[in-house]
């Protein structure tokens, strides 16, 4: 008997993906399903979303509302519990970005487990697994880019660490992924960049990570191609209702891969990154990726040259440049080229120093999407990075 191909594997998800311009419209009738008393989590601009809430509410759904104001902290997610609890809410609705989301995930885990997040909290705190399932989650994306509809972790930051980390937990992923791309309309450009690259890293790491399996490449690859064929265009003609179905797609399906295959080195840097100094996430991964592929298969060619990794790169400049013959050095030129027109800035534009890249690479070096890149970097190579990205 010949040995088997395909490692085994496990696939999670949220409980229901619902996709499809117009969708929206059945949020409050699929909200009553879950229950009558609602925490409304949106970003500060909540007026964007006055219709949806009219609709919760007019299919008898109380609601207490919580705005998340900049990328979540320890104590957003408390002050939101808090909140929740003077009505006792039976489910979370988070209609948003991905501060939005992952603010939502992490209240619907402490409203069932009011305790002390630090408990819970990976890297900074002690990583106990949630005593009690998270309630329903409805999330309801408003950009193109974190996939956090899909994925069943919360990332907040803790300030007394100057880092951000992950709630997480089988139970923390939405009972309903509602993925309406009429809602990322009225993304202003620098918005859809940001987003729109880190949708594309989280399809291309978990590609060439060590933990990919079958149904992660297909979907992958498919986001890859559709956010490589559509970033700029979203970014240049945000009206284009195409363009913006491509770019939700691409989200969504590396928010799936990510949950099943891991991350790598873009996101290791970003977590202590986005902890440190007040960036957007999306942008500081977009500014990462192309330095990062490149120090991979140098990485991998000098070190690893029969790894797996490799020709998976090479699939991933096929795919990016829709040019069957590209080499891996095209898919980077690729990457890199798309940065320069979408105008990411560099690191140092949010008060990062050379001087900074040590503290930096420590804290990347533990952190938990790391662990998914196809080769472990030398500090030396990581702080190489971290300096060009300036």
């Amino acid at each position: 008997m010949s040995a088997a191909n395909v490692r085994p594997f496990e696939f999670l998800s949220a409980g229901r993906i619902v996709f499809g311009s117009g969708t929206a419209t059945s949020l409050g009738e699929r909200a009553r399903a879950y229950g009558s008393r609602a925490l409304w989590v949106t970003g500060k601009s909540a007026e964007r979303h006055a219709a949806l809430e009219q609709q919760l509410r007019a299919a008898g759904v109380e609601l207490v509302h919580v705005r998340v104001i900049g990328e979540p902290r320890v104590e957003d997610a408390l002050a939101a519990v808090a909140v929740g609890q003077t009505i006792r809410v039976e489910l979370v609705v988070a209609c948003g970005g991905g501060s939005v989301l992952d603010l939502g995930k992490a209240a619907a885990a402490l409203l069932a487990n009011p305790q002390d997040p630090f408990e819970y909290l990976e890297v900074v705190g002690k990583a106990r697994p949630l005593p009690h399932p998270a309630l329903p989650l409805i999330a309801v994306p408003t950009t193109a880019g974190t996939g956090a509809e899909v994925t069943k972790n919360a990332v907040l930051a803790s300030a007394a660490h100057g880092v951000k980390a992950s709630l997480r937990h089988d139970s923390m992923l939405p009972a309903l992924a509602l993925v309406d791309p009429e809602l990322t309309l009225g993304m202003p450009p620098s918005v859809t960049a940001a987003t729109g690259l880190d949708a594309l890293t989280q399809c291309l790491e978990p590609y060439v990570s060590g933990q990919h399996n079958p149904l992660t490449d297909a979907l992958a690859l498919e986001g890859m191609r559709r956010g490589a064929r559509s970033l700029a265009r979203a970014f240049r003609e945000g009206a284009d209702l195409a363009a913006r179905e491509d770019m939700a797609l691409c989200s969504l399906f590396g928010g799936l891969s990510l949950a099943n295959a891991k991350l790598g080195a873009v996101h290791g840097f970003a977590a202590p990154v986005g902890g440190q100094f007040e960036s957007p996430h999306g942008a500081v991964c977009a500014r990462l990726l192309p330095l990062v592929m490149e120090a991979n298969v140098a990485a991998l060619r000098a070190r690893q040259p029969h790894s797996e990794a490799l020709p998976r790169f090479e699939r991933v400049a096929r795919v990016l440049t829709g040019n069957e013959s590209a080499q891996i050095e095209d898919g980077i030129a690729f990457v890199r080229q798309l940065t320069s027109e979408l105008a990411v800035p560099g690191l140092s534009s949010y008060g990062m120093t050379a001087s900074h890249v040590p503290e930096i690479v420590a804290k990347a070096a533990v952190a938990s999407s790391m662990k998914g890149n196809p080769i472990a970097l030398t500090a030396a190579e990581l702080s190489a990075v971290l300096e060009r990205a300036l």
